[in-house]
């Protein structure tokens, strides 16, 4: 027969909530730039955040493969730089994001301006919430780039200057 327990019994939930914010910590300083937490050697650390900005790497260059094109050997080192202190939306909304940045910057590469300019066509994204489908016409600007989204065809009109 199972018997509940006492109350005087419940302290055992609090080493639970220190292993779950321990936990929280560990995935915040490989995942989002936070500092190391205590009683973690940092180089071991250091090696598993690289390893994990390499894999989403992979992941947003799937997504955005002109991008990462773009970039060519570069594209590993260029999007951790700029992921290093970020924690994910998801590779495509990351590749979009970025490729939002690089554009602010003037450093968008041409291939990567043809896709994100049909990208814009295609698609509405706020950078909040997830991209959903434009339904109207549409025109998509990006490095020079011009692509248009008629009854559900994208054109690119214009390429991006190179």
């Amino acid at each position: 027969m199972v018997t509940a327990r006492p109350a005087d019994d419940d302290p055992p939930a609090r080493p639970a909530a220190d292993l779950a914010a321990r936990q929280a910590e560990l995935v915040a300083a490989l995942v989002a730039g936070a500092p190391v937490p205590p009683g973690f050697d940092p180089a071991p650390l250091a090696a598993a955040r690289a390893a994990l900005l390499r894999k989403r790497a992979g992941d947003v260059a799937r997504h955005w493969p002109l991008l990462a094109a773009g970039f060519g050997a570069d594209w590993p080192a260029t999007f951790a730089g700029w992921a290093a202190g970020r924690p994910t939306a998801g590779s495509l909304r990351d590749g979009w994001d970025l490729a939002r940045a690089l554009r602010g910057r003037g450093v968008l590469p041409p291939l990567g301006a043809e896709e994100l300019a049909v990208r814009e066509a295609t698609d509405r994204y706020d950078g909040h919430r997830p991209p959903r489908p434009r339904r109207l016409p549409a025109l998509g600007r990006a490095g020079g780039a011009v692509a248009v989204q008629l009854a559900g065809r994208v054109r690119l009109l214009r390429p991006a200057r190179r």
